[in-house]
């Protein structure tokens, strides 16, 4: 949910008994302080933030060199420089910085992506009584996870929209769908399970919990809601015919990640090996983006979404929350 969402979100999935979530991997440092300081005055329910922990990468000149000239054409065409565009945030893994300011808010639950950060970072984490959370995409991962004592493994199934978050393998034919991977995770380790990938609804809510999942994430479907702040673009993408067709693409970032099949992805592939490596490749595709945006087109734009978009509804995303709970026997 990194830059389709706010504290607003967070705060009003807590307050509908949800555990609402922060996506912090493309926050500074001072925005991030601010998310953190409304996040707390929004609500006094626990609450979620999430952070990437990505190895820094390693430039590669020829390969950057030959992204830009696959990019060429397009920047062409849109009388376009490279640098045309100011490029916000990229991604940033969770350091040192980030923790000495958690440990201000001292939020309830932390969750993170790729894997875990050091262990020293992660004894600050626990330090202030902080649940740890972490997406596996394998059973080996979540026996990787459950190994440096996680409290929770997220399952996060084939069908999930966003960022993959595997980092024990680049395999991506190694990772099932959720309803595959639920159940072995949940016979694989002894720690709660959440489910995600394909949850759009209350009746999903209930199968995956039926399959041993002590939770759900869903990310896909709030997408439409009224404290989201997803661009026109997307909003427009997610409501259309487009939506049924999504793919694995690494051309936005230089990660695999599930997006709204686009012209990038078609003209390009979907998967393309001159893509700089993880978060390298954003910052040609920025330009293209924003030029693209401003008429209206979504042609350049990272439209994340999971193969399941059909709960994505314009609601407060507390009634959302609520929608959802009707799968969980007893909720409130």
């Amino acid at each position: 949910m990194a830059g389709v969402q706010g504290h607003a979100l967070a705060v009003a999935v807590s307050e509908a008994g949800g555990l609402g979530s922060l996506p912090c991997a493309k926050l500074g440092l001072d925005v991030l302080r601010r998310e953190l300081a409304a996040l707390r005055a929004g609500t006094t329910r626990p609450c979620n933030v999430n952070f990437f922990c990505h190895p820094p990468p390693e430039p590669s000149p020829a390969r950057e060199a030959a992204w830009r000239a696959a990019l060429a054409p397009y920047f062409a065409e849109y009388g376009l420089a490279p640098d045309a565009v100011p490029v916000g945030p990229g991604r940033i893994p969770f350091d040192r910085e980030a923790a000495d300011m958690l440990a201000e808010f001292a939020p309830a639950v932390v969750s993170f992506h790729f894997g875990l950060p050091s262990e020293d970072l992660l004894a600050r984490v626990r330090g202030w009584g902080a649940k740890i959370l972490s997406s596996a995409t394998t059973v080996d991962e979540a026996r990787w996870l459950e190994a440096r004592g996680v409290d929770a493994v997220i399952a996060q199934g084939w069908e999930a929209g966003g960022h993959r978050g595997h980092f024990l393998s680049d395999d991506l034919d190694a990772q099932p769908g959720t309803l595959a991977l639920v159940p072995q995770i949940v016979r694989a380790v002894r720690v709660p399970v959440v489910a995600a990938g394909g949850i759009a609804d209350a009746q999903g809510v209930a199968a995956v919990l039926a399959l041993g999942a002590a939770g759900v994430q869903v990310g896909t479907a709030y997408l439409l809601c009224h404290e989201a702040t997803t661009s026109a673009v997307h909003r427009a993408a997610l409501q259309s015919e487009a939506a049924r067709a999504t793919a694995i693409t690494n051309l936005f970032t230089g990660w695999p990640a599930r997006g709204i099949v686009n012209r990038l992805m078609r003209e390009l592939g979907p998967m393309n090996a001159a893509a700089p490596a993880f978060p390298l490749a954003a910052a040609a595709v920025a330009p293209l983006c924003a030029g693209a945006e401003k008429r209206g087109l979504g042609d350049f734009s990272p439209l994340w979404a999971g193969q399941n978009t059909t709960g994505c509804k314009a609601v407060s995303a507390a009634a959302l929350t609520r929608e959802l709970m009707g799968g969980v026997a007893g909720s409130c």
